[in-house]
């Protein structure tokens, strides 16, 4: 984002329209605090306008449509999320992409547009590969497929093409972008994390998969007729294989409530940083309705998670219903 406004000054910024114009970003209301949180400051220092696209309540998905129909002249960066990190919905980024370049090479009236996509959620749970999004940039971070508490942000080409400017300064290291000393431990740990990921990441999915789904049987089984999935959509949406948010139906049974009176289950109630929020603002987008989303539990199955674990979690989960609902 800093380098997109940067970008918009100092290649548009020396017409006389770009003068006029502040630079423009097209995002989606589903995105992760870090990107969401930046896009309001620049907004709120008048530093950027900002369009929000909305998801769709079939698909979980946002419109490429949507995304296209929001570009202005002065729009220089489009950022939507690959996988989402509540629902786990997978975004038709290759498609938006290739919508969004297809239109500037139609001769609309805009300079190029620059891609991000938020990958954190996806790698680890699916096949990424830069070359079919087509995106200029994109986000990962090691923790979130079992790699060091660190990340990496990919650039397609550090030219004019996909620029990236420093935010930071006071030193020469990574090529003069980012000054202090590099962590040798963590960047072998994220490189080795990666490579088992591009190595088994197929094999790791089918056994997600194949762990989610008995979870969500179980879930029904011992609440029958009182389980909603918040991230079940049309058939045509693909869902990260990890993934199950649930909400057991019962106005005692509060996502948070829940979670309290259980004695071995960790989750959360929505983005497992955002322990603050009482109904997710990701799930309401979706269409879920305010009392169900208030019951929400974001569930995620690992690459060693058993069936056994489940079995253990769902007890869990039933003792605490149990004795929230005093029976």
């Amino acid at each position: 984002m800093h380098t997109a406004v940067k970008h918009f000054g100092k290649t548009y910024g020396s017409t006389e329209g770009a003068r006029q114009q502040l630079p423009h970003v097209v995002s989606s209301v589903m995105e992760h605090d870090s990107v969401k949180l930046p896009l309001q400051h620049l907004v709120a220092e008048s530093c950027a306008e900002v369009t929000y696209v909305p998801v769709s309540k079939v698909t979980g998905q946002v419109s490429v449509a949507d995304v296209v129909n929001a570009v202005r002249p002065n729009t220089i960066l489009v950022t939507v999320m690959l996988a989402n990190n509540e629902t786990g919905a997978v975004q038709p980024i290759g498609e938006m992409t290739e919508r969004i370049r297809r239109l500037r090479r139609s001769g609309h009236e805009t300079q190029r547009i620059l891609v991000h996509t938020d990958a954190a959620q996806a790698l680890g749970k699916m096949r990424v590969n830069v070359q079919d999004l087509q995106v200029d940039y994109l986000t990962i971070v090691g923790h979130k497929f079992y790699g060091p508490r660190n990340g990496a942000l990919y650039v397609s080409s550090a030219d004019v093409q996909a620029p990236l400017y420093p935010m930071l300064f006071g030193g020469g290291q990574e090529r003069a972008l980012r000054p202090g000393t590099e962590s040798t431990a963590l960047i072998a740990g994220l490189g080795t994390a990666s490579q088992l990921v591009a190595d088994n990441v197929d094999k790791y999915a089918v056994h997600m998969h194949e762990v989610r789904d008995y979870l969500k049987r179980r879930l029904q089984e011992t609440f029958p007729g009182r389980v909603h999935f918040n991230s079940e959509f049309a058939a045509e949406t693909d869902v990260l294989p990890n993934t199950c948010n649930v909400s057991l139906l019962g106005k005692e049974l509060s996502g948070r409530r829940v979670l309290s009176g259980c004695r071995k289950l960790q989750a959360s109630i929505g983005a497992a940083c955002h322990s603050h929020a009482e109904v997710s603002a990701v799930l309401l987008s979706c269409g879920v309705p305010p009392d169900v989303a208030r019951n929400a539990l974001r569930l995620s199955v690992g690459r060693e998670t058993t069936r056994r674990d489940v079995d253990v979690v769902v007890e869990d989960l039933r003792q605490a219903a149990a004795t929230l609902q005093g029976s």
